[in-house]
């Protein structure tokens, strides 16, 4: 309901506006109404293309979505060394520090200044850092740290990790790990050049997420150290709907602009520039095989909205004088829209029937207050529908329908080619799969086959989602962007 089948891009449908509607008022809004700071800081791409300016209008800015102070950037990804940076309504430049180091002091600061105003105030902070999006880029003292960590490559890594997370008790204990996507070629048939510099992309990316950890820790351990710790409640959302492919087969280095994703590089051009990758001079991500890795025990990648592989990410949430089963692994089905009103019931706040005189549509999501006292309460949570560009599912109690839709901006395998044609029954040709997630969570056995009725009633429930919630039409990229994906073929930029 909320216009963004796809952020920041309008299409100039209903439900395709690429903007937040005044009617969908934001968490920073109510709670600022009832008497909170509100503070953001690091990656907000809510922001349309067209109004990043310092000429506005800044109404959708956060400083016109309920935020008091804003440091960060407006858009998907920047350069983590020369970001596109914004302090409230202004554009500026940045101080040439890393850009987690630069929101995390902010973050300190607006917590600190806002305390010895007002101590007793409340606040709400939300921290998004660039990390770890592209570009993968950190100082050698946490990339090095990972010196050879990688070397037996993305097979014994994804084995070693699904082991690790049964050994947690994170996945079930019978779970089994998806074959290796045909698009990525096994470790040991991988030349010594591609091994070299593929395991350096990996060790820059786990500096990357270490250092965003030692980031994250400073604000949490200044809460600690003026007791504002055990009073506050905080939501981690790992991840960024599933690792990256925009890597591609043997990862970039360069900006990923529409432009490179075309561009073909190989290993023995990146040796090159080997001790560049991670450094202020590189723009780089990751290849194929440590996207699949990154993503065990799931299938697919970031922008398949079929797969969990590319919509499912772990939440922490801390509070420990608030939450009685403390400690303890939850399973209930959840949703990121799950968030707003849990804080709402958490803190005893009504959604406003109004905000800023504009009455506000229903609440979607479903309160995860009640998993606080109950680690094994069944799911509320019952039905949630996903689409990116063509990709879709629809999930009900347990069973999955879901279709992967042809993406020429991300299909590495059939871009060269470019013969990809607009077809007005491309989205009715699209295979559908059936999956049972209380018995097969990371989505191994089709049962498409097995239980077409079942196949036929979700399919049924994602249409009538599609149509209660402004999905229809369903646009791709060759809707979207299609003129200008053939546009860049003619000028031969696809080699």
């Amino acid at each position: 309901m909320a216009g963004f089948a796809h952020v920041g891009m309008s299409a100039g449908y209903p439900g395709w506006d690429g903007h937040i509607p005044s009617e969908d008022g934001t968490i920073a809004e109510v709670l600022r109404d009832n008497g909170y700071n509100t503070f953001a800081v690091g990656k907000y791409g809510l922001t349309p293309d067209a109004d990043v300016t310092d000429a506005g209008p800044f109404d959708r800015w956060p400083s016109g979505k309920g935020f008091e102070h804003f440091f960060g950037f407006l858009g998907s990804q920047t350069d983590q060394y020369k970001p596109q940076l914004v302090e409230d309504n202004t554009n500026i430049k940045s101080d040439g520090r890393h850009l987690s180091d630069q929101i995390t002091d902010k973050a300190i600061s607006y917590i600190s200044k806002q305390k010895a105003a007002a101590p007793e105030k409340p606040f709400f902070l939300y921290y998004a850092p660039g990390a770890t999006h592209a570009p993968h880029q950190v100082d050698r003292f946490w990339s090095d740290q990972y010196k050879g960590k990688f070397d037996e490559g993305w097979d014994v890594f994804r084995e070693k990790v699904i082991a690790n997370q049964k050994k947690l008790g994170l996945i079930p204990a019978n779970a089994k790990l998806p074959a290796r996507d045909s698009s990525v070629k096994a470790w040991e048939t991988l030349t010594p050049d591609e091994k070299k510099v593929y395991a350096r992309f990996m060790e820059v990316y786990a500096g990357y997420l270490t250092y965003t950890d030692f980031e994250v820790s400073r604000v949490v351990n200044y809460l600690k150290q003026i007791n504002q710790l055990d009073n506050t409640l905080i939501y981690v959302i790992i991840g960024d709907n599933g690792a990256s492919k925009e890597g591609k087969e043997g990862g970039t280095i360069e900006s990923a602009n529409i432009t490179s994703m075309f561009k073909k590089e190989d290993a023995a051009s990146f040796l090159q520039h080997y001790d560049e990758i991670g450094t202020p001079n590189s723009s780089p991500n990751y290849p194929l095989g440590w996207a699949q890795a990154a993503n065990t025990p799931f299938k697919h990648w970031k922008q398949d909205a079929n797969s969990e592989g590319g919509t499912r990410n772990p939440l922490i949430v801390y509070y420990p004088k608030g939450i009685k089963d403390k400690g303890a692994i939850r399973t209930q089905y959840t949703h990121v829209i799950d968030l707003y009103p849990t804080t709402l019931e958490y803190l005893g706040i009504k959604q406003p029937e109004t905000i800023r005189g504009i009455k506000q549509e229903p609440i979607q999501g479903t309160s995860l207050a009640y998993s606080f006292d109950d680690s094994k309460a069944p799911s509320r949570h019952t039905v949630q529908y996903y689409y990116i560009f063509g990709s879709r599912s629809i999930y009900k109690d347990g069973w999955k329908a879901e279709t992967l839709h042809y993406n020429p901006l991300t299909d590495w395998t059939k871009v060269p080619d470019f013969n990809y044609k607009s077809d007005p029954a491309r989205f009715d040709n699209d295979v559908w799969e059936l999956y049972n997630l209380n018995e097969d969570f990371n989505e191994i056995n089709d049962l498409a086959k097995k239980y077409p009725e079942k196949l036929k009633e979700l399919r049924a429930l994602f249409d009538s989602e599609a149509k209660s919630h402004n999905l229809y039409p369903l646009l791709d990229w060759e809707d979207v962007l299609g003129q200008f994906i053939k546009n860049v073929a003619k000028t031969k930029v696809i080699n």
